[in-house]
């Protein structure tokens, strides 16, 4: 068995109480199951262009990865040439980074060469007049694309597309729609080779200590912002963390009251819960963890209790040296990248809020065969940590039992993808929906799927 399956099976079994189901799959399941990205038999390659499909992405790493893909998707529906989308640098996040810098442009060009014609860059005779600026509507499907948008072509040799989030809907498309986000997902949108070698390193350097945990902490000054959680913070910082939402005029809400977010489960957790989490799932205190996360807020005036419980926690900058890292330093996209690639790698991924870093990774990881990926039920565990803080509550065997009885059907097991909540409707029904590339089953994978961790080769 590959030595990284091996390395899945020693940390997944101090997870006492929980069925262990290697990751990896067993030897017959791994000779036996296949992912399904080949087209179907009556799929048919992109004949004459009918024009131009530019792409100015929004948000950060992930939300931009997602929206990539699906303007590949929608570029083979109208049938146009795609231009090397632009990434975001107007965001809160002010990265300078373009497409080249991020992701492996050639091989994006052509790994997709039989499904859109990819270019750098338009042709200089294209003039302005024949262009026109589109917000395509969110989770539309194939008739709005092949009759509304494709009807543009009579008049436009050019469409941009000025946001590219979620504009593509997560179900109801043809199987080959769906495969080819995932054929632009997982093999097409490779990183840069200057952040895949990084991102090896930093793998290499966690494994040397064991099977490692990458924790997706999510406890930085942008999320707390947003979300409007302030538990465990000092007035002051939730003083400045208003400051910071009122002034951002992409944040639509601005008054949230931090307790009903929290109740709700709408909250990362925090550092100091993490920790009893990771405690109560009975992972020991020499486990290696990495911390794939920007600038923790509050610094070690938050992270004190984790340290002290979990001394092997790493972070890039204790992984690599300064020297190393200065390529990458002031370009956030692209530390998010190695922060993407060793979470993809680990043994065990653990997300503390559900963004899109933590979605784009828990679906990446089942399409690499379901590793796992704990998802903690915040809502429900936010009651326990309650019940801690008055005493009411002690860790131990009973809480640990709940804990892990609680997160049995949550570690990324093979099932279909979520459906939308029964009741809702409109836009609200699609957004309800669990979103394509956190679960690309069916479309993408036989159910229970694997394949070699360390390898690209499909198997079949």
């Amino acid at each position: 068995m590959h030595l990284s399956c091996f390395h899945s099976l020693r940390l997944d079994s101090v997870l006492i109480g929980i069925p262990i189901v290697p990751s990896c799959g067993s030897l017959h399941q791994i000779a036996t199951i296949c992912l399904v990205l080949n087209p179907v038999r009556n799929y048919t390659s992109p004949s004459e262009s009918r024009g131009y499909l530019l792409a100015h992405t929004n948000g950060g790493l992930n939300q931009m990865r997602a929206g990539i893909c699906d303007m590949v998707a929608i570029a083979h529906i109208i049938n146009a040439t795609l231009v090397v989308p632009k990434l975001d640098k107007k965001s809160y996040w002010q990265d300078s980074s373009n497409f080249s810098d991020v992701f492996d442009e050639d091989h994006f060009i052509n790994a997709l060469a039989n499904d859109v014609k990819v270019i750098k860059k338009l042709p200089n005779e294209i003039g302005s007049s024949m262009k026109a600026v589109k917000y395509f509507k969110s989770w539309s499907g194939m008739d709005y694309y092949q009759e509304e948008i494709a009807s543009m072509w009579a008049d436009y040799k050019v469409i941009r597309a000025a946001k590219t989030d979620s504009r593509l809907a997560n179900n109801n498309l043809p199987p080959d729609i769906q495969k080819l986000r995932c054929r632009a997902c997982y093999e097409a949108l490779r990183f840069a080779p200057q952040i895949e070698a990084m991102g090896k390193l930093l793998v290499d350097r966690m494994r040397s200590n064991g099977p490692y945990i990458s924790l997706h902490l999510r406890y930085e000054k942008d999320m707390l912002a947003f979300s409007g959680c302030t538990h465990d913070l000092s007035p002051a910082e939730a003083n400045e963390l208003k400051t910071i939402r009122d002034a951002n005029d992409n944040w639509k809400v601005k008054d949230i009251d931090p307790m009903e977010q929290r109740s709700k489960g709408f909250c990362p957790l925090t550092p100091k819960e993490a920790a009893i989490f990771l405690c109560a799932l009975g992972y020991p205190s020499n486990t290696p963890i990495y911390v794939a996360a920007g600038e923790i807020y509050g610094g070690d005036s938050h992270m004190g209790v984790l340290q002290s419980r979990y001394p092997m926690l790493m972070r890039k900058e204790n992984l690599a040296s300064s020297e190393e890292l200065e390529p990458f330093t002031n370009h956030l996209s692209q530390l998010a990248a190695l922060d993407y690639i060793v979470s993809v790698e680990s043994d065990v991924f653990i997300p503390t809020y559900s963004g899109n870093m933590a979605r784009a990774v828990e679906g990446h990881r089942r399409f690499l065969g379901h590793r796992r990926t704990i998802s903690p039920d915040r809502k429900a565990l936010v009651r326990l940590f309650d019940k801690i803080e008055q005493g009411k509550l002690k860790e131990g065997k009973y809480l640990s039992d709940h804990v892990i009885e609680s997160h049995r059907n949550r570690q990324g097991s093979p099932r279909k993808r979520k459906g939308p909540i029964s009741g809702t409707k409109g836009t609200d029904r699609f957004r309800s929906e669990e979103a394509f590339y956190v679960n690309p089953l069916p479309d993408c994978l036989c159910q229970g799927g694997s394949r070699n961790l360390n390898s690209s080769i499909i198997i079949s």
